[in-house]
């Protein structure tokens, strides 16, 4: 199904809109990454689906939630099936055994299972794909990646893509319940014109993110911008005395991830207290959820994403749930009013952190248009003005 570029009546640049928030005009670029009401034109067209019709629910402010479909797949170790095999030709032979998710069953922490989603693609030439897990997944330590046919990449989907999608999972230091239409990673689209070059289309560089912040204020004060917003770690509690993180405790039980605040943190974290130092050692392979030091915004026109990996500055991972959506801690006229949660392991071996080192940056991207519903307006978005804050699965004041 190729369908013309036109088919988004409201990505023109003429379009506007008077439902937009705070009456902004919706049209922004032909380029970029799609708004909630571009994700509903895919699924009416049939471009985005489902074997199980797409929720409302899992239309978010610039990304789709996906579901666990029927049966999971314990497989031996992680895999590609490159740009010559389905993700089931490579399956065959992996597998030791097949778990039916219909009623529910446990992921025991530390094995690597294959879930065929609910949803499938049959995408135009000018759209590609890109996925990540949800906040509250990567706060509970459950690696999870999309995988998709005749791809050489995790969580990338190639422009024109048709086909089924599958999520990776490994529990990591948790075993978690499941079910069939758990949502653990999410999908956004970007789109392109036919004959752009860039990569990825919509990416905002330096210069431009520096006038961002300097016309709204994407952190209190000074930003540090290099390729993309640079993140500081905060290790100063917020009075004396008080926690300035946490570390998951191993072999503790089941969780849930559809029960929301169903349990105590005390039995599932250790709180991370400082001295007058202000450094913490990250032990190897142990997970901590510790803050960014500045708070930050994502202004409507724009959506955000924690970037990979980066080795010079540390042998350690800051992030496994990246996205924030637009309106992220965002409030016109107002300071920034969200910190980023980081969700931190060391790697190999024992490293030192200290309070306000850079450990993270934040890329943007233009959205095509602003999205008719921003992040924590009306939408039941669980972390919009949060602090250090678990997911949602914990009880916490």
């Amino acid at each position: 199904m190729n369908q013309p570029d036109q088919f988004f009546d409201a990505s023109s640049e003429d379009s506007t809109a008077s439902d937009a928030p705070d009456g902004a005009s919706r049209a922004l670029s032909r380029t970029g990454v799609l708004p909630s009401q571009a994700l509903r034109a895919l699924i009416e067209a049939g471009e985005v689906g489902g074997s199980v019709p797409i929720d409302e629910a899992q239309i978010q402010p610039a990304s789709v939630d996906l579901r666990l479909g029927k049966v999971a797949y314990r497989i031996r170790a992680s895999f590609l099936p490159g740009t010559k095999a389905t993700v089931s030709d490579k399956l065959e032979g992996l597998t030791f055994h097949e778990i039916d998710l219909t009623g529910g069953a446990v992921l025991e922490a530390g094995c690597v299972y294959l879930v065929p989603l609910l949803e499938h693609l049959n995408l135009r030439n000018t759209i590609a794909a890109f996925a990540n897990p949800k906040s509250s997944t990567g706060r509970l330590d459950v690696f999870t990646r999309l995988i998709a046919d005749y791809q050489e990449s995790f969580d990338y989907v190639e422009d024109g893509y048709r086909g089924p999608l599958f999520a990776e999972i490994c529990p990591r230091t948790f075993s978690v319940k499941v079910r069939t239409g758990t949502r653990l990673n999410q999908i956004r689209f970007r789109r392109r014109v036919s004959q752009q070059a860039d990569e990825p289309p919509g990416r905002v560089g330096d210069k431009h993110l520096r006038a961002i912040h300097s016309d709204v204020g994407l952190v209190e004060g000074e930003a540090a911008i290099r390729d993309g917003l640079n993140l500081r770690i905060s290790l100063a509690p917020a009075e004396p005395g008080g926690i300035v993180g946490y570390r998951a405790r191993r072999y503790a039980g089941v969780i849930d991830m559809d029960n929301v605040g169903g349990y105590d943190v005390g039995h599932y974290w250790e709180a991370v207290y400082l001295g007058r130092d202000k450094r913490l050692v990250l032990d190897p392979q142990e997970f901590y959820i510790l803050a960014s030091k500045e708070s930050v915004s994502v202004p409507p026109e724009y959506v955000a994403e924690m970037a990979p990996f980066d080795p010079m500055i540390g042998e350690y991972r800051v992030h496994y749930a990246g996205f924030f959506d637009p309106g992220f801690g965002y409030s016109a006229g107002k300071v920034p009013g969200a910190k980023a949660v980081l969700e931190v392991r060391s790697l190999d071996i024992p490293f030192i952190v200290e309070d306000g080192q850079i450990v993270g940056r934040l890329v943007y991207d233009r959205l095509t248009e602003i999205p008719e519903s921003l992040y924590g307006q009306g939408i039941g978005s669980h972390y919009q003005a949060q602090g250090l804050k678990l997911s949602k699965h914990f009880r916490q004041a």
